[in-house]
């Protein structure tokens, strides 16, 4: 599944390039519980069409009634959205709230932009495809927007002017190895939004392959973390066991600004590879500060799939900016604890009875 404010830029951009009137909603505002965060777009076609996510859905029904009702000239102002852009409030008394599926408290506003302009919405479309990370900012007094390039990712900012409203390429995952663990993290990665790359110079490992969706490479690991070229939206996890796969796979991507980079195995795994890094390849503590492992939450995991799970919540925290609890990290939450050491974040081709 590929990034969503991508692929609602690009529906919109199809829209309006076959002539077709749309709008697009972007949530600039909200107070209390949330379903969507601030900058969350969603993109509505005069057919009813809509794409993006705004709410929990109930919103999404009302927009779309209002504007087909509009679009259709059975508005009962038979005025058709048009002009400069608008804002609108949802959620404003607990009755509305609650008719709009909004959680208590909550309210949204959207700022809600009439027939976007093709070409600009082209013009963006084709720069997030290629990478890059994009700024738009659209003058509130007649709807005109305008791109630059963005120097890094930012909160959405608006005020009695403009909005700018910063846009990224979609978030990628190496990950090194094509065992069972990577089936699950990749099929997990894939619906959470991420562009999924499997690396395996192995044949065996290959050929049993099965999830849809992901690229499948056969190169050694470290040049295609090479190639891969992770950026600040990227990922790079190893989960082979095999030094001779993992380590300069992950000395390469520890050079790049991969806002993740982590490696699968016990704590006596984790601590051989620091010491193997350090004594091989001229590695320091200080260099080795950003590798993770072991991998995961804790979570008491001893199945492939539960693993995965694991390891996706701690991505996608880092993703987001949010601090774990260190009694949530494998190592610390095993400290002083007699646990087969294939649980979340261990080495699951470990036999059952190894401890560490």
């Amino acid at each position: 599944m590929e990034n969503l404010d991508v692929m609602v830029l690009r529906t919109l951009r199809d829209w309006r390039l076959s002539g077709r009137r749309a709008l697009l909603a972007t949530v600039v505002r909200t107070w209390g519980s949330s379903p969507r965060p601030i900058g969350s777009i969603m993109a509505l076609c005069e057919d009813g069409s809509v794409v993006g996510s705004v709410s929990g859905g109930c919103v999404e029904d009302d927009l779309i009634y209002q504007f087909t009702q509009a679009y259709s000239g059975k508005s009962q102002d038979k005025r058709l959205p048009s002009g400069a852009p608008g804002f609108v409030k949802y959620g404003i008394t607990a009755d509305e709230a609650h008719r709009f599926g909004l959680p208590c408290g909550g309210t949204l506003e959207l700022l809600l932009e009439y027939d976007p302009d093709a070409t600009t919405l082209a013009e963006l479309v084709r720069a997030l495809e290629a990478g890059k990370l994009m700024q738009r900012t659209v003058r509130l007094a007649d709807g005109n927007a305008t791109l630059h390039d963005a120097l890094g990712p930012a909160q959405l900012t608006v005020d009695a002017v403009e909005l700018v409203n910063t846009f990224g390429p979609e978030y990628r995952m190496l990950m090194i190895g094509a065992g069972q663990l990577t089936e699950y993290l990749a099929t997990m990665a894939l619906f959470s939004g991420f562009a999924v790359t499997v690396c395996d110079p192995r044949e065996e490992y290959r050929a049993s392959w099965s999830v849809a969706g992901a690229k499948v490479v056969a190169d050694m690991p470290d040049d295609v973390v090479t190639a891969f070229a992770p950026d600040r939206r990227s990922c790079v996890v190893a989960l082979t066991h095999d030094p001779k796969l993992d380590d300069l796979a992950l000395m390469e991507a520890l050079g790049t600004n991969a806002f993740y980079v982590g490696a699968i195995g016990s704590r006596r795994n984790n601590e051989s590879r620091h010491q193997r890094l350090i004594e091989h390849f001229g590695q320091t503590e200080q260099s080795l500060a950003r590798l993770r492992g072991p991998i995961g939450i804790y979570i008491g995991s001893k199945t492939p799939a539960e693993i995965a799970v694991s390891v996706m919540a701690e991505i996608l925290a880092v993703k987001n900016g949010v601090t774990l609890p260190r009694d949530m990290g494998v190592a610390n939450a095993k400290n002083g604890q007699d646990i087969p050491a294939n649980d979340a974040g261990a080495n699951v081709c470990a036999p059952p009875h190894t401890v560490d």
